[in-house]
């Protein structure tokens, strides 16, 4: 499949995290998380970013979202430069662009049930609570969860597998353009792992999303992506066409 038009381009981004110490607890070096990243990804494709623990994959991706704000670079989401949005325009971007976390379990609201943690997005973003409910229930049954039988039902109730189907149910009922998976499935194991990549694939394909999956496992990057990152630490970054 050709992917033509670009979604998503990163230029230069760049992360230092100070480290202090002494006496007067002063700035004693720097850790270079993220330094001089740049990819694009075309809408439609899965971008695979492979690399060894602690290289910044993570924080490449929360950088994305301005979980947490770069000290360099340019991020442009359909040609808009992310960085340089605030307030409202963060609201209509992270409503495109969502991300499912690496822990099923403390990425979820134990005391919420999986209906209204489904429906909770959709409320922020301005849906009645009857629309949110709607919607939390189609994305629950797309991701194989039936919501007549799991809606009511906690997070300590349902197996690591089941968790991470409801945390990309919550990633997708606003129908974004762009999910982020950040080692959606390294806790998870092997045969629920081939699961839950193969829901992922089917949601791409039935709901025309672009993926950006982060992780260490290069037979999973291997098996889901369209192109790799290949991002490790220092600059060694190479792009892959598979």
């Amino acid at each position: 499949m050709e992917h033509n038009e670009m979604l998503l381009r990163v230029l230069d981004l760049r992360k230092y995290f100070p480290v202090r110490g002494g006496l007067f607890h002063t700035v004693q070096a720097e850790v270079k998380a993220v330094d001089g990243v740049s990819f694009d990804v075309r809408r439609g494709e899965i971008l695979g970013i492979v690399g060894e623990s602690g290289c910044g994959k993570s924080t490449t991706a929360r950088l994305l979202l301005r979980l947490i704000e770069p000290d360099a670079g340019e991020v442009y989401f359909e040609g808009l430069n992310i960085l340089k949005v605030f307030s409202a325009g963060m609201k209509v971007y992270r409503r495109q662009v969502q991300m499912v976390f690496q822990d099923p379990y403390s990425s979820l609201n134990p005391r919420m049930n999986i209906e209204d943690a489904v429906a909770f997005n959709a409320l922020v973003h301005g849906a009645s609570r009857r629309e949110a409910r709607a919607k939390a229930w189609d994305i629950l049954n797309k991701v194989g969860l039936r919501a007549e039988q799991f809606g009511q039902r906690y997070p300590h109730e349902l197996s690591g597998g089941q968790r991470q189907r409801v945390n990309i149910a919550r990633a997708l009922v606003l129908a974004p353009k762009l999910v982020l998976l950040d080692e959606p499935v390294s806790s998870l194991d092997k045969s629920v792992q081939a699961q839950v990549l193969n829901l992922l694939q089917t949601l791409k394909h039935d709901l025309g999303l672009t993926y950006v999956f982060i992780s260490h496992d290069l037979h999973v990057i291997e098996y889901l992506s369209d192109r790799v990152l290949v991002h490790v630490s220092g600059t060694d970054r190479r792009d892959r066409q598979r």
